[in-house]
């Protein structure tokens, strides 16, 4: 599943960014459970060992290992790493049917929380946890881990989806600066066209990325609440939102000359090679996609603040929009252990002992964007914190993955058909409400 490849692509951010992470500071429990300076004191989990699961590997998997030394530093707590690989599900399956679930897990996407809490897989967090969650998070994270009223997950890892990477040379030979709105985007666009180089490289053969394009285009058009409405199908696709936001999508997909390789090309390319034809190649000049992007703008020999740059999302309505992907830290097991590990991964500090590695961008409120390691991921994570309360979570990881997170089925497929027929909008909007309907009954 593309969150899976997603993450994976992000844990070599680091590469791309050429940052070294700041040491993790020792730290130690105080009597009410909060760090203070390193020190002596009683270390409440000494002797507890306890398992968590996720999906990282390689450097990602490494940084990760670094947040849990610090939690057993602080705690006495002894953890082992497992890795469930790409499919989550296929690997907490089997061990929850054979009632031998790792004590945390980290989700890729909050759907599986639904999906475990009926089958009574998780632990509803306890109040010192959903505390911690409250301090850190807006209500919309914490609604995010909920099922019916109880609070199960939190949000720890996020990836920033709202972004359109150029080349800069592109741009500068068209004579067009970074545009700010969805108007100056369309414009600049034309313009870049007029001087020879084909203006977007899209990922048609990726269903995901064109499912990132259009939540960032709704979030804008039709705001947070439209977006939250949809993303739980208590308003139709028919919806005439849903309608404008695929007619403003129609304005760069429906032009031959603003696609490179044109039509056909463009539903032959998937992710990341829609990146190298930017990068790589020079045939374009843009890719709208997340932050992992710059991993493979650097593999194809570019260098990240030079020759790959990138502006927001531009407002196409009177939102700016901010669409995060991310993981969802979950207790299996009912132990003090357990709800130890996540409420140290939902803290401020926590989050600033990952915060100072490479890779990673926090949800967490009150962790500072001074704490991350390189530029690029300073400001991607000031953008995530002055969103504020209109930030948003990928809508198609909430949905049914019949719906949101299946290849060549429900809305990725529509999607695809849209971008080889962009004028039919009405058309899109009743193929994409028969496949809500079939995923959500």
């Amino acid at each position: 599943m593309r969150k899976g490849r997603a993450a994976a692509i992000l844990a070599g951010l680091a590469v791309a960014v050429a940052a070294c992470g700041n040491a993790p500071t020792t730290t130690e429990p105080t009597a009410s459970g909060s760090a203070s300076a390193s020190g002596g004191g009683a270390k409440p989990l000494q002797g507890v060992k306890l398992e968590v699961a996720a999906k990282w590997t390689g450097a990602e998997q490494k940084n990760f290992e670094q947040v849990l030394k610090a939690f057993t530093e602080k705690t006495g707590a002894e953890v082992t790493y497992a890795s469930t690989g790409e499919d989550t599900g296929a690997y907490l399956g089997p061990r929850i049917q054979g009632k031998n679930p790792p004590d945390v897990a980290i989700l890729p996407q909050p759907g599986l929380v639904q999906q475990y809490v009926e089958q009574n897989a998780l632990k509803p967090l306890t109040p010192e946890v959903v505390k911690e969650v409250d301090t850190n998070y807006t209500p919309y994270w914490k609604e995010l881990g909920s099922v019916d009223g109880k609070v199960y997950g939190v949000l720890v890892k996020a990836a920033h989806k709202s972004l359109v990477w150029y080349r800069s040379q592109a741009f500068e030979d068209a004579g067009v600066q970074p545009p700010t709105n969805w108007d100056e985007l369309v414009k600049a666009a034309q313009t870049v066209a007029d001087s020879g180089t084909p203006p977007f490289s899209f990922c048609g053969a990726s269903g995901w990325t064109l499912t990132d394009l259009f939540e960032n285009v709704y979030l804008s058009t039709a705001g947070p609440e439209n977006y939250d409405k949809l993303s739980k199908h208590e308003i139709p696709w028919t919806d005439p939102t849903v309608g404008a936001a695929l007619e403003k999508i129609a304005q760069i997909a429906g032009k031959a000359d603003y696609l490179v390789d044109g039509t056909s090309g463009t539903m032959q390319t998937d992710f990341p090679t829609c990146v190298t034809k930017v990068y790589g190649t020079d045939k374009a000049a843009m890719v709208i996609e997340a932050d992992f992007v710059a991993v493979e703008a650097v593999n194809a020999g570019a260098k990240v603040g030079e020759e790959a740059k990138y502006f927001p999302f531009p407002k196409a309505g009177d939102t700016t929009p901010v669409v995060l992907g991310g993981d969802v830290a979950v207790a299996m097991k009912d132990s003090p252990g357990a709800m130890a590990l996540v409420q140290f991964l939902a803290s401020k500090e926590g989050g600033e002992v990952w915060a100072k590695l490479p890779g990673y961008l926090s949800p967490n409120k009150n962790v500072s964007p001074d704490n991350y390691p390189d530029e690029l991921t300073k400001q991607l994570g000031q953008t995530i914190v002055s969103a504020g309360d209109a930030v948003r979570y990928d809508m198609s990881d909430l949905a049914p993955s019949a719906f949101g997170a299946t290849d060549g089925k429900g809305e990725w497929k529509v999607l695809q058909d849209f971008l080889r027929n962009p004028s039919d909008v009405k058309g899109t909007q009743e193929a994409l409400e028969a496949e809500a309907k079939k995923a959500w009954k």
